[in-house]
C-alpha cells in the first residue's frame, strides 16, 4: 500500500501543529507548552487514557482497538525537546524563542505521532492496545531512561516499542534500517591535569601543564588507531581544552579537558574507558604531572531487535515501495532505554535534501509527513491485525 489516503487529507493540518511546535522550541524537561498541546490533542481525538508528567514532562496516551481479546500492546515513541541553537532558516515559522530550536526534527516527529493517533482513535481496526509515548529531553536529558524509570513499559504493559527519525540526505519519504547496534554508546569525559605553574619565560621551575595535556589530546588518539579492533568502532573526540590561566605569560597550573567517546559494542566502551585512565595518567606522570579521569556512561547502544527490524523494513516497503539498510551512525538516540526494556525498532524516514540535524539552517520536512504517519499507523494494523 502507498501512504494511506487520511493522512493526505490531514497532511496540512499536521504540518501546521509541526510549525506551531518549531515557533514554541522547549528544551530538555521544559517541554511544558508541548506536552500540554500534546495531552489536549490526545484528549479531543478520544484516546481512551492520556496521562501527563511521566518522565517528568512526558505524555502517554491509550488507544485500544476495537477488540482487545489479542492480550497485545505496543508502544510507539517520539520525542518533543528542542536544541539550545539559535535558528537561521528565515522560515516564516521560524524559532520564537532566541538561542532555541527544533534542529532536529523533533517537531516533525511529534505531529506526525499525533497525526497517527488521530487516525487510530478514529478508526481502531486493530486488534489490541497502542500507547502513544511523547518523551522530553532526547537531547542529553535522558528522557526516555527518565521514561523507563517511571514505570513505562510496566505500567501500560507495553510487549513491544517502535521509535522514527527523520534524516536529511534520504529522499523525502523513503525509509532506512538496519538490525543489531545502531547508534553509538555516547559517554563523556573530563580530565584535568595539575602540574606546577609559574611564570612562561622560566619553564624549567614548572612542570607544564600545556604540553602535558597536549600530549594525552594526542595520545588519546591511539585508542582508535592502536588498541580497538580495526573492525570495530570508536571515536574519541576531546572537544574542550582550558587552562587555569590565560595570561601570555603564565604555564597554567591546571588543565581541563572535556570530550565523549562513542562505540558501538559493551566491549569497545569497556576497552576505552580502561585505556583512557592508563593513557592520561601515565602521560601526565611522565611529565612529572597528575591527572584525574572522570568519565560518565551516557547513553547506551541502541540495538534494534532482529524480528521487530524485520517487520519495521516490510511496513516500510509497504509505504514507500522499499527500504534501504541504514549505515552505522555513531550519533548517541537515548531510545536505547526502551530498547533495554523491550524488543523493538527504529527506522529513518527521509527529509530530503536539506541541512543536516543539529545546524541552525535546518527545517523538517513537511512533505514526509504523509509517509512517516503512515509507517506509524500500518505498524499498529499489520502487527495487531482486527478478527
Amino acid at each position: 500500500m502507498p501512504v494511506k489516503n487520511r493522512f493526505a487529507e490531514l497532511h496540512d493540518e499536521i504540518a501546521a501543529w509541526r510549525r506551531d511546535f518549531h515557533q514554541h522550541p522547549e528544551i530538555l524537561f521544559e517541554t511544558h507548552r508541548t506536552a500540554g498541546i500534546v495531552a489536549e490533542k490526545l484528549r479531543a481525538f478520544g484516546c481512551d487514557e492520556v496521562t501527563e508528567g511521566i518522565g517528568r514532562t512526558g505524555v502517554v496516551g491509550v488507544i485500544r482497538g476495537k477488540e482487545t481479546g489479542s492480550g497485545r500492546t505496543i508502544g510507539l515513541r517520539a520525542d518533543m525537546d528542542a536544541l539550545p541553537i539559535h535558528e537561521t532558516t528565515g522560515a516564516d515559522w521560524a524559532s520564537k524563542t532566541d538561542g532555541a530550536m527544533h534542529a532536529c526534527g523533533h517537531d516533525g516527529h511529534t505531529a506526525m505521532l499525533l497525526g497517527a493517533a488521530r487516525y487510530l482513535c478514529e478508526t481502531r481496526n486493530f486488534d489490541g492496545t497502542v500507547v502513544v509515548i511523547f518523551q522530553p529531553a532526547e537531547e542529553g536529558g535522558g528522557g526516555g531512561r527518565e521514561m523507563c524509570a517511571d514505570g513505562l513499559m510496566e505500567r501500560w504493559g507495553i510487549q513491544e516499542v517502535y521509535g522514527m527519525h527523520n534524516w536529511p540526505g534520504v529522499p523525502v519519504g523513503q525509509f532506512q534500517i538496519r538490525p543489531g547496534p545502531f547508534f553509538a554508546a555516547t559517554d563523556l569525559f573530563e580530565i584535568e591535569i595539575e602540574g606546577r605553574g609559574g611564570h612562561a619565560a622560566k619553564p624549567h621551575e614548572t612542570i607544564d601543564t600545556t604540553v602535558a595535556a597536549a600530549q594525552v589530546v594526542t595520545a588519546l588518539q591511539t585508542i582508535a588507531s592502536r588498541n580497538a579492533d580495526p573492525v570495530g568502532q570508536v571515536v574519541v573526540s576531546v572537544t574542550s581544552f582550558q587552562t587555569s590561566s590565560n595570561a601570555f605569560n603564565v604555564i597554567p597550573q591546571k588543565v581541563h579537558l572535556k570530550g565523549t567517546v562513542r562505540t558501538l559494542s559493551p566491549e569497545m566502551r569497556d576497552l576505552a574507558e580502561a585505556r583512557m585512565t592508563t593513557i592520561c595518567t601515565s602521560v601526565a606522570e611522565a611529565f612529572g604531572a597528575t591527572a584525574r579521569v572522570d568519565y560518565l556512561r551516557n547513553y547506551p547502544v541502541m540495538v534494534n531487535a532482529e524480528a521487530q527490524t524485520d517487520f519495521a523494513a516490510e511496513v516500510a516497503s509497504a509505504v514507500a515501495g522499499g527500504c534501504d539498510t541504514a549505515d552505522l551512525v555513531m550519533g548517541g538516540e537515548d531510545f536505547a532505554y526502551m530498547l533495554e526494556e523491550r524488543p523493538g525498532a527504529y527506522i529513518l524516514v527521509g527529509n530530503g535534501d536539506t541541512a543536516s540535524v543539529h545546524s541552525p539552517d535546518y527545517d523538517f520536512n513537511d512533505e514526509a509527513i504523509p509517509a512517516g504517519c503512515s509507517w506509524w499507523a500500518e505498524i499498529v494494523e499489520r502487527r495487531l491485525p482486527a478478527a
